[in-house]
């Protein structure tokens, strides 16, 4: 098997090809690159494999439920492009033509978000601003992934988008509880999706988001 193809054989359901893998690992190059200037990510995860695996085998599995019927979706609170540059990566070889909005309050990881943009050749638009002080957003699927719990995604997607086919947030160990809380004040359509990376971790595929 292709070396590079090797690295992410837990993707096979995905189809990546070596291009998607050559680009990813281009990415992580980069983040190592910049983690020595700046916190892109944790310096006790910044090796090769534990980026791979943590962070951007992680991401990718938004992949599958990305709505592909609308030409924009968008991260909220990307931080180093996590799921969202992923996503990008893998849209690109893809041929899927979606553009991915990352909403990055940073200034400085916003300047990295453009910067492998730019080298990858990605359809993105970094923007630099706290994504609570925006309103009247219209996108296809929204994402986010270790940016704020559940309720606090919810009420942000209720209040500040007019149009959205669906939300795709990772849940950690307390997920399950998290979300049993959740239920008790708001209502929506959901899909539960079991991590690749993580036994106690699983993504959640949202819809038809309402206030009890």
């Amino acid at each position: 098997m292709d070396r590079f193809l090797d690295k992410y054989t837990q993707l096979n359901n995905l189809n990546v090809s070596r291009e998607t893998c050559l680009d990813l690992e281009k990415f992580i190059s980069m983040i190592i690159e910049k983690n020595k200037e700046i916190n892109i990510i944790s310096k006790e995860t910044e090796s090769e494999e534990i980026i791979r695996n943590r962070h951007i085998i992680d991401s990718a599995q938004v992949t599958e439920f990305v709505d592909l019927k609308n030409n924009t979706t968008c991260d909220l609170g990307t931080g180093g492009g996590f799921p969202g540059l992923v996503y990008a990566i893998i849209s690109k070889n893809n041929h899927e033509n979606i553009n991915v909005k990352l909403y990055e309050k940073s200034h400085h990881k916003s300047a990295f978000l453009r910067e492998v943009s730019r080298e990858l050749n990605l359809d993105t638009e970094v923007i630099q601003k706290d994504i609570f002080k925006t309103s009247q957003l219209e996108t296809g699927t929204i994402m986010a992934r270790a940016f704020k719990p559940l309720p606090v995604v919810l009420e942000l997607v209720y209040k500040n988008f007019t149009s959205y086919k669906n939300l795709i947030i990772f849940m950690g160990k307390s997920g399950t509880e998290i979300l049993e809380k959740t239920l008790k004040d708001w209502d929506f359509d959901f899909e539960i999706i079991k991590s690749i990376t993580s036994q106690n971790s699983f993504l959640l595929n949202i819809k038809n988001i309402k206030k009890k």
